[in-house]
């Protein structure tokens, strides 16, 4: 069972901040900015331990948007919604606070929250942030009235006293009531499905209707998602309509979803916490294993669906795109006919697999789920060494490329796979030069075509080589 650790806290007192320096990487954005964390934001943790050889904790860590936070876009009794639903999934609340402001009534509030909610009962960590070093502590102590005992003197800048929060949490997980084996997802080693697309693609409303919850806020304000919130999904998920009846090759107990900010022109960003926002979504593409594409149905493809296709290829991340509000275009347009608009607006994803899904009323989740899992394992595929020289000289043998002006003839040593995920093939041939652009994509076309990689990228690497060494010669034999 993996404890749940949930920070709450008004605005501004480095709830983020201390989320990312547990985590030891930059999860959420911190910004001066009041409110900037709107959902809950999760990563898992290592908790290290405080005596000598004893073993660390892995926990869920998740952040949370600020208590009273008055938020521009009217989004404040979403996040405070947010809030509460962290709170009830938590084994351990981290309350904090900042000493050097001292309390105000927003702190009164969360801890007026914290007695009465379902929170109640569970342990709390009160931790007194802003601490930079023992001078500041005199004037902490007055965070006491709060009624939560005696603080934790910390700073999530200096680290000062960050071996004393770490022997506090560990204290507080152990103190944690044990939860219901059956609400435990996190196992470890899930696939990571990052949802990504352009603004008001519906990227939040899909990722709460895999969730089956109100998971992420979702607003129709564009730009309401800030950071990229990990979430990690049991699947089917409860009370879902979307049953597994698939042929038992594969059945996910869970996988994690990250939804991103949406995407936009660079030109367009609105200030630094749209610009992080965006990093963070393209950061999100590179640490997936598979990416949603999401497209709106009800708006032309843009250069901004185009230049995220490309940034996807770039990693060469397994796809599918995902057209989404399928059901509000009505009779307009046949699936065939968009899929052939698809082909010509985003050229280079043509292998991927195209779904249909409404988000908004949970169909077709399943399929675009099981074709993710489809896409995973076309990746993680390996073709033996003598299968592939046997299809490559052949290939070769009935086009090959052309002499250059000198007459200097192409020749084929041989191929293999060096890598997966995604699947990477290095031909070695005397000269690099001879096997041109137009030549290569000759090549993948006849791999999608023939070999178990038809709808992921697909990596060649060629190198040249003067002969096949005898080694060589014995393995291919071998793998025979």
């Amino acid at each position: 069972m993996t404890p749940r650790l949930v920070i709450v806290g008004r605005p501004n007192v480095g709830k983020s901040s201390l989320l990312n320096l547990l985590a030891k990487r930059k999860v959420s954005i911190v910004d001066p900015t009041a409110g900037v964390t709107r959902d809950r934001v999760s990563t898992m943790v290592e908790i290290p331990g405080t005596e000598r050889n004893a073993p660390p904790i892995t926990v869920e860590l998740i952040d949370t948007g600020g208590v009273g936070i008055v938020d521009r876009l009217d989004l404040g009794a979403d996040i405070e919604r947010q809030v509460a639903e962290g709170l009830a999934e938590a084994d351990v609340v981290l309350f904090v606070v900042d000493a050097q402001q001292g309390v105000t009534p927003l702190d009164e509030a969360v801890a007026k929250l914290l007695r009465t909610s379902g929170a109640k009962s569970k342990p709390v960590v009160f931790i007194a942030n802003k601490v930079d070093s023992t001078t500041f502590e005199a004037d902490a102590w007055e965070v006491m009235k709060l009624g939560f005992g005696e603080p934790v003197m910390f700073s999530a800048t200096t680290k000062h006293n960050l071996h004393d929060l770490h022997e506090a949490l560990r204290d507080a997980i152990d103190a944690a009531p044990p939860r219901d084996e059956s609400d435990d997802d996190t196992t470890g080693g899930e696939l990571k499905i990052a949802l990504v697309g352009k603004r008001n693609a519906g990227k939040s409303t899909l990722l709460n209707a895999l969730a089956g919850q109100q998971r992420v806020i979702v607003s129709e304000h564009a730009g309401t998602t800030r950071d990229s919130v990990d979430v990690r999904i049991a699947w089917p998920a409860p009370g879902s309509s979307e049953k597994d009846d698939s042929d038992g090759k594969r059945h996910p107990n869970a996988f994690i979803a990250i939804d991103t900010a949406g995407v936009r022109k660079t030109k367009s960003l609105d200030g630094d916490l749209e610009f992080y926002s965006q990093h963070r979504s393209l950061r999100s593409v590179r640490r997936a294993d598979v990416c949603l594409l999401l497209v709106d149905a009800t708006v032309p493809i843009s250069q901004t669906d185009y230049l995220l296709s490309q940034e996807i290829q770039k990693h060469f991340k397994p796809t599918v795109i995902v057209v989404n509000k399928w059901d509000l275009v009505g009779g307009r347009m046949t699936q065939e006919e968009y899929v052939a608009y698809l082909e010509d607006a985003m050229k280079g994803l043509t292998f991927a697999p195209v779904v249909f899904i409404s988000a908004k009323n949970a169909e077709g989740l399943k399929e675009a789920v099981a074709l993710a899992y489809n896409l995973h394992d076309q990746a993680g595929h390996r073709v033996g060494t003598g299968e592939l020289n046997r299809f490559f000289e052949r290939i070769f043998h009935e086009r090959g490329p052309g002499a250059n002006k000198h007459g200097k003839q192409p020749k084929l040593y041989y191929t293999t796979q060096i890598d997966t995920h995604p699947p990477t093939l290095a031909m070695f041939v005397n000269d690099p030069e001879l096997f041109d652009h137009n030549y290569q994509r000759y090549l993948m076309n006849r791999v999608r075509d023939e070999l178990p990689f038809s709808e992921v990228p697909i990596k060649l690497l060629i190198r040249g080589k003067q002969k096949m060494s005898a080694e060589e010669r014995v393995a291919a034999k071998l793998e025979e």
